[in-house]
């Protein structure tokens, strides 16, 4: 069995807020999976639901997936105060990445404060 530096659980929604939670190796490519609806007859695909809302990450899969069950477990009430928690307006979180970062320029820099 192949071995992984990290895991991931995440947890997509769409417009209408309806949930899926997943676990993957490769949390840009299974995003982006969702997002293509390479499955069209997939739960995720059907319902539209392809914007990434949460994700923790694992150094070890078997807790990744431990993690994944324990949040399938909990009422929805519980996985929305999760999602409110980290990311109040539900923003995609995965729109950024791959586009270019700007380039630091020190000069932005503000001169410290004192008190």
């Amino acid at each position: 069995m192949p071995r992984f530096d990290r895991a991931y659980v995440y947890i997509l929604a769409n417009h209408q807020r309806r949930l899926y939670i997943g676990v993957t190796t490769r949390l840009d490519g299974r995003i982006n999976d969702h997002k293509a609806a390479t499955d069209p007859s997939s739960f995720t695909a059907r319902y539209k639901i392809n914007k990434l809302v949460y994700y923790e990450t694992f150094g070890d899969i078997n807790l990744a997936i431990a993690r994944e069950t324990e949040i399938k477990g909990w009422l929805r009430i519980k996985k929305v105060q999760l999602i409110l928690t980290h990311n109040p307006t539900w923003q995609d979180l995965s729109l950024e990445w791959g586009k270019p970062t700007e380039p630091f320029d020190e000069s932005k820099l503000r001169p410290p404060e004192t008190f």
